[in-house]
């Protein structure tokens, strides 16, 4: 079963990109390649509470989350090479539309007082990435069994060359950017 910000991606998004961008190619139309979802923990946190947290991250992006580790020790923060520092889980497909589909419609509507994400958060070669505060906002977790809240980084990228473009595909895709006023 094909999603349905897929379906929305090639009927609406990609022939409204072109028609506004100016495009010659199908081709040359920005798109979504993959979604990261990442997540690191301070040094005092435990390997049960970062497997947790891991398992959580699994829950949000059905697909198990992979555990990252330190690559360089750094005494001045007392950290060794090879430690379990945090999670991470790449997105790409049907998943990745999914995904993205729920964090629009279900979930950032969930947070409270929310007013749309900045949209000043480009890298400057058509990347977009934002952070949570909490991974409880996603329904799939269930907050009276959550011991310690965490947030995490959710980065877009995108094949889009310029950010003005990246901004327009995320936009039409439904990233209920901030309008400039606010």
């Amino acid at each position: 079963m094909t999603p349905t910000l897929k379906t929305k991606y090639k009927d609406a998004v990609a022939p409204k990109l072109m028609e506004t961008q100016g495009y010659s190619s199908k081709m040359q139309v920005p798109a979504l390649k993959k979604i990261v979802l990442n997540l690191c923990v301070s040094l005092n946190y435990d390997r049960d509470t970062l497997t947790n947290l891991a398992d959580d991250l699994g829950k949000i992006t059905g697909q198990k989350a992979v555990i990252t580790k330190a690559k360089k020790s750094v005494s001045n923060f007392k950290l060794r090479e090879g430690v379990p520092i945090g999670a991470r889980v790449t997105l790409r497909g049907n998943r990745m539309y999914e995904f993205m589909d729920r964090l629009v419609n279900v979930t950032l509507p969930r947070i409270r007082d929310f007013r749309g994400i900045p949209a000043n958060s480009f890298d400057g070669s058509g990347n977009y990435s934002m952070g949570l505060q909490e991974q409880t906002v996603f329904p799939e977790i269930d907050p009276d069994k959550v011991k310690h809240t965490h947030g995490m980084d959710i980065t877009f990228v995108t094949s889009a060359t310029e950010d003005s473009e990246a901004k327009e595909l995320l936009s039409l895709m439904g990233m209920p950017f901030k309008t400039g006023n606010e």
